[in-house]
């Protein structure tokens, strides 16, 4: 037995599982605050049209798209002549902080000048995001050999992520509001909030570099990292259900400002509303995984996408109808499905990354994670954008703090529907594609046992 395979197949001790998942409070920092404040940000602090709003959210994580596979095949390469992927994750996690704090301190009372700065700040931080995000979902698949233990560390990585997402969710909007709202208000969130997010990431680069990362024999460049990737179709197919779900839920982060605010006549809602939501998950994550356990993880996936999309269409005459018990309640519902849906993908993608190293002999998790934090990104940013659309198709007008305006019928209607209906049917989309993979990854399993009696 080598080294490699004696430390990777042993149990997992506690302080190596935080280490990693601890990486998670960062990402899901990132990943929550933006989505849920900045659109929101743009058109009723700044004065921004919702137009151009979803614009300045969409256009620089469009630039992630293209980048995070080139930083994939580079980790990879990271990886062949270091044995490690902690470059790129302390250039990430140095740098992500400043640049978040920026996207939230425009100097300048313009509309104009706030979307152009804005939109510099959002891809810069994309960028740094990327540089940590990429080679640390790339981890996973390299923790262990033993599936049951890359199954616990997903477990820690989601319940961190949760955490992650709690507290900005729950803090940063209540942050903004201690100092006033406004401009001010918004730029000591960003810079508090830029500060916990940093902490995390830089503590999880550097507890993770006992980790080895052996994706050989040899480095691949990025077309022939994507060539060796398109024909793992079982990974595509998970890829797509998650696009589905992730899109669905960046919606969600980017309407609860409008629907506190609009629906339910308080803005400070917002941050109960994150809370009910994502505080259920954290707890939910062990029961899911134990479910998964006895009933397998597609099928208890499937059930807890459609369980979401129940609650989608529940919310829609509970929010009409202005009941915040009825809206708080049924974001909790979304939490206990929300720690299903982060938590399963996760799972199922590291075994993807290992069932191909059969097809092709090498196991490039930069170049798969490189794609699917690409989708991921994609999708979260596309979300704002998408509530943005209907914003704008509805006829909501932008206001800054100064001067509010009164939200016509068809806009409180269409930010309603834009919060609910839309992620509701995505969720729905989702489940085809979820089935899919399992017809996929039983055929493939079928065809690598086949393959030694063939030989």
């Amino acid at each position: 037995m080598t080294a490699r395979t004696a430390t990777a197949s042993a149990a997992l001790p506690r302080r190596r599982l935080l280490g990693y998942g601890v990486g998670s409070v960062g990402t899901g920092v990132f990943s929550a605050v933006p989505g849920l404040l900045l659109l929101y940000y743009l058109t009723d602090v700044l004065g921004v049209s919702a137009a151009i709003a979803g614009a300045v959210l969409v256009v620089p994580k469009a630039w992630d798209v293209v980048l995070n596979p080139i930083v994939g095949a580079a980790s990879d390469r990271e990886a062949v002549r270091t044995g490690r992927r902690t470059r790129l994750l302390l250039i990430g996690g140095a740098t992500l902080p400043f640049l978040f704090a920026a996207m939230f301190a425009v100097p300048v009372d313009s509309p104009g000048f706030g979307a152009g700065w804005a939109a510099v700040a959002f891809l810069l931080a994309a960028s740094a995001f990327a540089c940590f995000q990429v080679p640390y979902v790339a981890l996973p698949a390299e923790i262990s050999d033993e599936p049951s233990e890359r199954g616990r560390a997903m477990a820690w990585r989601v319940v961190c992520l949760t955490l992650g997402i709690l507290v900005a969710g729950g803090l940063a909007p209540a942050l903004s509001d201690s100092a006033g709202g406004g401009r001010a208000g918004y730029a000591l969130m960003g810079a508090v909030i830029g500060a916990v997010m940093g902490t995390a990431l830089i503590t999880s680069a550097l507890a993770n570099r006992w980790i080895p990362s052996t994706p050989g024999p040899r480095p691949l460049g990025l077309a022939a990292a994507l060539r060796a990737a398109r024909g793992n179709r079982p990974f595509f197919a998970l890829l797509g259900g998650y696009v589905a779900h992730t899109l669905a839920v960046a919606i969600m982060l980017a309407g609860a400002p409008y629907v506190a605010t609009y629906r339910l006549d308080d803005y400070g809602l917002t941050s109960a509303m994150f809370v009910c939501m994502v505080g259920p998950s954290a707890f939910a994550v062990p029961l899911w995984r134990k479910m998964s356990v006895r009933y397998g993880i597609v099928p208890c996936y499937v059930t807890a996408l459609a369980m979401f999309a129940v609650t989608g269409f529940a919310s829609y005459p509970a929010i009409s109808a202005g009941s915040r018990p009825g809206v708080l309640l049924l974001a909790a519902l979304t939490g206990v499905c929300y720690a299903a849906v982060q938590l399963f993908p996760l799972s199922l993608l590291p075994e993807t990354v290992h069932a191909d190293k059969g097809r092709t002999g090498q196991a490039q998790a930069g170049a798969f994670t490189g794609l699917w934090t690409a989708a991921e990104t994609g999708a979260l940013a596309l979300g704002p954008g998408v509530f943005a659309l209907v914003l704008s198709v509805s006829s909501f007008r932008s206001s800054d703090l100064d001067e509010p305006v009164h939200q016509t019928g068809s806009a409180l209607t269409g930010l309603t529907f834009g919060f609910t209906i839309v992620p509701a049917l995505l969720f729905l989309l989702a489940v085809p594609l979820l089935l899919a993979y399992r017809r996929l990854a039983a055929a493939h399993r079928t065809t690598e046992e086949a393959q030694p009696h063939a030989v």
